[in-house]
This record gives C-alpha cells, structure tokens and sequence, in this order.
C-alpha cells in the first residue's frame, strides 16, 4: 500500500492547504439520501488515494504504476495514459488563453479535469445497525468537514456515537458529521446499536481493511478505461497494447481545478 498515505501522513495531506487485492473490503454505499449511525474509533482511521474516473462512463481506480505529484497533486513524471489525456487538454487551454480564446480554453478546461486524478480519502467507521466495520469515499472537501467534527469530539469518541449523512447532489453533495446521544432516554439509539457500540470499547479501527479496497488498473487497463470515456488515444500516441513511449508529454501537467469533484 506505499502509493497510499494511511493514519498520521494521510492526515497530514487531509489538512494540507495544497499551496506553492487483500483484505476484500469494499467501499459501503453512501449515496445522496443515505444516513448511517457510527461509532468513530479513532481520529486516524483513512488513507488518502489519487483516484480517475469519469461519472457513469468509467468506474473509479487508481493507476497501479502512478505517476509523481507535486505538492498540489499534479502530476510530474512517471505520467498515466489519464495523466496524458489531462495534460493534451490543459495543453490546448494554454494555446486558447494565448489566442484569446477564453470559452474555448474554458470547455479545454472542463476536458482536461475530466481526466486528472483527484484526491479522494476512504475514511473507517463502525456500523452500529450491524456492527461491523465500513468505509466510506469522500473528496478532501467532504472529508475535512467530517475530520473536524471528529477532532472536536475527539476526547468522548468513546462515550458519543454519530449520524453520518450525505444530501444533495453533484457540486451541491454535503455530508455531514452529527454526535448522537447513548442516554436511551434520548431515543437517538437503538437498544442494539447501543450494544454495538459498547462492543468496541478498548478496540482500534482494522486498518488492514484498507488493503486491496481501491482498483487498481495497470496502463493497457487505463488505455482501455480512456477508449471507453470517448478519447482518442492516437492523439496522446497511443494504442490499444501500446505502451507510453517515455518522455511523452513531458510538461506542467494540467491545470489546478477550482471546484472538488463528487461524482465518483
């Protein structure tokens, strides 16, 4: 799991500001409209991944040879066919800005974010409806509204549980973070998940679990995913069972995207 930064690193890029196959888990289901109640066993219980992706066209993955990021997450060496695909657009918007083309470098923009990998973070909570451990995927927006009520809670994890949430849609997602009561008077709870809870006192978050969680697709599988999202691969020189002939694309690699993306 080197490519992935877990507990104290993973928290450490969690509050950057960004300036200048194993254990069998599975992310649990947390789409708009869906509500868990958890128990948070520690503060450090995710890891951090760059994952690619286009929403209803390709399924999320991380590239199993990942490329060199900078501090701000773009890629500078070691460039995935996605990283490629990013860096023609990015490419393009720079020649449109220079043109004056401003919507055209615009719509550049949009194409060259659909194929940069994003900063994503798989946070560990206990279920109390069944007791068993999930993970959810969260952009770093998300994730450091989350982390916060943790850390503002962090000396009662033991004696509060929580609501986990997510409404809305698209760049409109929230999620949120809400302490429940254990004081059955309270009602917030039920008589078993209050069980649940008290089963994992003196217990610590598996971080095992996060061990062969993400996909990891290897370049012919990428080349494949970037056919299937509708680019064309001979304008990066590529082809499907070809390989990245090196120094392909050697370059700022893209452009720094405003908004988080919450589709995948």
């Amino acid at each position: 799991m080197s490519q992935y930064l877990s507990g104290a690193d993973a928290l450490n890029s969690l509050n950057a500001t960004n300036e200048g196959g194993g254990s069998g888990a599975e992310f649990a289901s947390f789409k708009s409209g869906t509500t868990y109640k958890v128990r948070v066993m520690g503060t450090a219980d995710l890891i951090r991944f760059y994952s690619y992706g286009i929403f209803k066209k390709v399924n999320s993955f991380v590239a199993a040879n990942p490329s060199i990021k900078n501090a701000r997450g773009f890629a500078e060496s070691n460039f995935t066919p996605w990283d490629l695909a990013s860096n023609y657009y990015s490419d393009l918007k720079r020649k449109a800005e220079d043109a004056g083309n401003f919507t055209q470098a615009e719509e550049y923009k949009t194409e060259a974010g659909k194929y940069r990998a994003k900063e994503r973070f798989a946070l560990g909570f206990i279920n109390l409806e069944t007791g068993e451990p999930i993970i959810v995927d969260l952009s770093k927006k998300q994730a450091q509204g989350v982390h916060a009520v943790i850390k503002k809670n962090e000396k009662k994890l033991g004696k509060v549980a929580f609501e986990l949430e997510k409404t809305g849609s698209s760049t409109s997602t929230i999620v949120m973070l809400s302490p429940l009561s254990l004081d059955p008077d309270d009602e917030e709870l039920t008589d078993k998940e209050r069980e649940n809870f008290a089963k994992q006192d003196g217990k610590a978050f598996d971080m095992k679990l996060f061990d062969g969680l993400l996909f990891e697709a290897d370049e012919k599988s990428q080349i494949e995913n970037l056919v299937a999202a509708g680019f064309d691969i001979t304008l990066i020189g590529l082809s499907i069972g070809g390989n990245i002939a090196e120094g392909t694309q050697e370059g700022e690699g893209g452009e720094e995207l405003k908004k988080d993306e919450f589709n995948f």
